[in-house]
């Protein structure tokens, strides 16, 4: 893992007028910070892999394991890295294809030591096996963003060598395989997931989360499909909130808002609730971003370095878990903890990725929020742009500016933040998975209407089809 990267440094600061590809950056560097951000975030998923396996490392931490989640936004990003010419379209399928075909042949059993059942796999693997790591849980969220990168490249790889046409069969097959009404338990909603030892966890989708990429998918199966009630049963446990003069659909974690547009674009699609509300999960997610930039603006806790370009509250790793007093002030550090806004746990950290992965919604305050990470230097060190989160109210341990840095990075922030900048750049994922027909039939069975969805496909569907 961790081959070298063309990362370029100036002066102890991220060089943002040259590409990791090696290529000039654009003029504009409102195009040029994005672009060389996205290119590196494409050197994490190629670089930090198994040579062998081509598994994704959860982190760039000793003795990582593979992150399945990171697998699936890997999955979508090798054809943006063919794009930006990081690697051939023949490598780039190469890859996908070693992957699938991975996760096709592993053991699929009840076992302790598989790498998954049922059609779903296994939160965290191990990197030179495949096989299940730490005792972990069958996760139906994680199992759904693999599978969900396994459309949107065969939704790319639509040419008719015998590579190509392998990737689109081995993700259809893998699609067809998840037994999604098992995942139901008997309930009307989806469960966590499952582990061999105790059987399925106590805990089933509810509130308003990072599923609806999870119910897209079950509904649309064409092999398993949950029932339509089961999404309703979801949307019942939604909560509506009024926060700083905007209506939304709460979550506070950033990432909820974000990881289904991975995927989809939900931009004038709506479900029966957001018809009721005259809105859609895009214009939501925007909503939800603005409300993290007036918290940090109005910076309730008084926490060091926030303001109008300095926010991105989510789940992510801290400088905690530890209690210093700081100005006089008692302040609690936690370690990884699902931060949020407005309501909290809020700690002074701060996820730069998850204020990037938002800039489809709200490019007019996303992008001067990146020159100010730029300008904080919080990517002078690491070999894959910004770090992923840091801390100026915790102090480093050299008294420097901008206080704490998280010293890893990991493949599930730099999968979304590849993927959100190509949706911005060229919405290239979102069209490719609205030709997929189980993607379409899923969010009619959800009761979607408007907009693309009554629209054609533009080019041809994909193979993964009826």
């Amino acid at each position: 893992m961790n081959a070298s990267s063309d990362t370029q440094t100036m002066n102890g600061r991220l060089d943002m007028s040259k590409s990791p590809d090696g290529g000039s950056a654009s003029a504009s560097p409102d195009q040029a910070l994005p672009d060389a951000l996205q290119g590196h975030a494409l050197r994490y998923l190629l670089d930090e892999v198994d040579p062998r396996t081509g598994l994704v490392a959860d982190s760039t931490s000793p003795g990582t394991v593979c992150s399945i989640a990171a697998v699936g936004m890997a999955l979508a990003s090798y054809p943006i890295a063919a794009e930006r010419n990081l690697i051939s379209r023949s490598e780039a399928a190469e890859r996908a294809l070693r992957l699938l075909q991975l996760f096709h042949d592993g053991p699929q059993n009840a076992s302790a030591n598989a790498t998954g059942y049922r059609g779903f796999y296994y939160h965290f693997l191990d990197m030179k096996t495949g096989h299940r790591a730490w005792q972990c849980e069958l996760s139906t969220i994680d199992s759904a963003l693999l599978l969900a990168g396994a459309l949107a490249t065969a939704a790319f790889f639509d040419g008719q060598g015998e590579d190509e046409q392998t990737i689109r069969t081995t993700a259809d097959a893998l699609y067809r395989r998840a037994d999604w009404k098992w995942a139901l338990n008997g309930g009307p909603t989806l469960t966590h997931g499952w582990r061999p030892e105790t059987g399925f966890l106590p805990y089933r989708w509810e509130g308003y989360d990072e599923a609806l990429i999870l119910y897209v998918l079950a509904l649309g199966s064409p092999t398993y499909p949950i029932p339509a009630e089961s999404y309703a049963a979801w949307t019942r446990t939604y909560t509506w909130k009024r926060i700083f003069d905007h209506e939304l659909l709460y979550a506070g974690p950033l990432f909820i808002h974000q990881y289904s547009h991975l995927w989809i674009d939900f931009r004038g699609i709506q479900d029966a609730f957001m018809r009721d509300k005259d809105s859609d999960y895009f214009e939501n997610s925007r909503r939800a971003t603005l409300i993290q930039r007036e918290y940090a603006i109005r910076n309730p806790l008084g926490f060091e370095g926030y303001g109008d370009c300095c926010w991105g509250f989510t789940a992510c790793h801290g400088p905690g878990p530890d209690t210093l007093e700081i100005d006089g002030v008692e302040r609690r550090f936690l370690g990884y903890s699902a931060r949020s806004a407005p309501y909290g746990p809020d700690d002074g950290t701060i996820a730069t990725w998850a204020a990037a992965a938002s800039l489809p919604f709200a490019p007019e305050v996303v992008l001067p929020t990146l020159h100010r990470f730029q300008e904080l230097h919080v990517g002078a060190t690491g070999p894959y742009g910004f770090e992923s989160t840091f801390n100026p109210t915790y102090p480093s341990a050299t008294g420097q500016k901008p206080g704490w840095v998280c010293p890893w990075i990991y493949g599930i922030d730099q999968g979304a933040l590849a993927l959100m900048i190509e949706n911005h750049r060229t919405g290239a994922v979102w069209e490719g998975m609205g030709r997929t027909p189980w993607i379409r039939e899923g969010l009619r069975r959800a009761g979607f209407e408007g907009g693309w969805l009554h629209r054609a496909p533009t080019g041809s569907e994909s193979e993964v089809a009826p």
